[in-house]
């Protein structure tokens, strides 16, 4: 045995290092942050098990060295999180986004992925509801309060919103505007002139962005804006349950409007049975437009004239803005398109 080859048998073998680009390796992290390579690597894979200024503490240190976590995770089939709000976790009466689920389901195979789904709001412990998944990206749906999104984001995870909007994040959306205003548009052209805007809580960015354009189209059809005819449903109930109170608040009004633009499919076949109840006619007395298409806006003798939204488009373009990141655009709106049924009169005056 030569010398050389001595010195090499004698000198003991080193373990394995996980080197990236740069050379910086998960012990480099450990040495820097003056914890374990176990503490570096449940922090970098957002396991349970250390709290949360250990984690933050850990993740800065990685940033700033230059390690890229998600080397960490390649490894293994990564879990992406959808999360809906609590208001919204019941599929069988919003089936929304049981559709959207749909699609987030069929792009996570294809990019290797396991979803799970999570419903929570602003009362339960999100942060540890989320660890229990031990997720490696989030997908958060729908509506959901300040300080959920601020805490989705603190998680330092690829996070993607769908249905809603908050600066800084990469979102997805239907065109709200667009759809409102073809909506308000549509019932216009028909020849009705006093029409309302059924809204739910404002604080939903979709919900602003249809009143948008529903102001929009009144205003090219000179059309004044009448407040009275923009009611929002009470806060506190479901979707149905707050438009039938809505509706009714617009049924007292002398003279009641002619038709109605709902903030979504729900709302407005809960409306129209409020109207039926009433003994008025739809679309004879008073028409309607929804929005979503979901399955209900078929069912039964008079079909739902609603704006069709691609929900499992929704979806699918969520897990690819989560996991391709800043090669995509970061805020995408999908067309949306309007499709005539009898709850307005038909097919639309040329």
């Amino acid at each position: 045995m030569t010398p050389t080859a001595r010195a090499k048998a004698s000198t003991p073998r080193q373990p394995e290092r996980l080197e990236l680009p740069s050379g910086v390796t998960i012990r480099d992290v450990a040495h820097a942050a003056g914890v374990s390579i176990g503490t570096v690597s449940r922090a970098l894979k957002n396991q349970r098990g250390l709290s949360d200024e250990t984690r933050r503490a850990v993740r800065e240190v990685a940033r700033r060295l230059g390690y890229d976590p998600s080397r960490m995770r390649s490894a293994k089939a990564r879990r992406l999180v959808f999360m809906v709000h609590r208001h919204h976790s019941s599929f069988s009466l919003n089936p929304f986004f049981s559709q959207v689920m749909h699609g987030v389901e069929e792009t996570c195979r294809e990019f290797g992925m396991v979803p799970t789904m999570l419903s929570a709001g602003p009362a339960d412990p999100v942060r540890n509801l989320l660890r229990m998944h031990e997720p490696d990206a989030l997908m958060a749906a729908g509506f959901f309060e300040t300080e959920v999104v601020d805490l989705l984001r603190d998680m330092d995870l690829p996070l993607a919103l769908v249905d809603f909007w908050m600066p800084g994040c990469r979102t997805v959306n239907p065109d709200n505007l667009h759809g409102g205003y073809l909506a308000t548009r549509h019932l216009l052209q028909r020849g009705y002139r006093r029409v309302a805007y059924l809204a739910g809580s404002l604080a939903h960015f979709s919900i602003r962005e249809r009143e948008r354009g529903y102001r929009k189209a009144l205003y090219e059809a000179g059309v004044l804006a009448n407040p009275d005819l923009e009611v929002v449903s009470p806060p506190g109930l479901d979707t149905a349950l707050g438009a039938e109170a809505a509706m009714r608040e617009l049924l007292k009004l002398r003279p009641r409007p002619d038709a109605v633009f709902a903030y979504n499919d729900m709302a407005a076949l809960a409306a129209i049975r409020v109207c039926q109840a009433a003994g008025l006619r739809v679309p004879e007395d008073i028409a309607f437009v929804g929005f979503d298409d979901i399955p209900a806006a078929t069912y039964g003798s008079m079909g739902l004239t609603t704006l069709r939204v691609d929900k499992e488009g929704l979806g699918r373009t969520g897990v690819k803005l989560v996991m391709n990141g800043d090669d995509m655009p970061q805020d995408i709106v999908q067309p949306v398109e309007l499709v005539v049924r009898d709850s307005c009169g038909g097919v639309p005056f040329t």
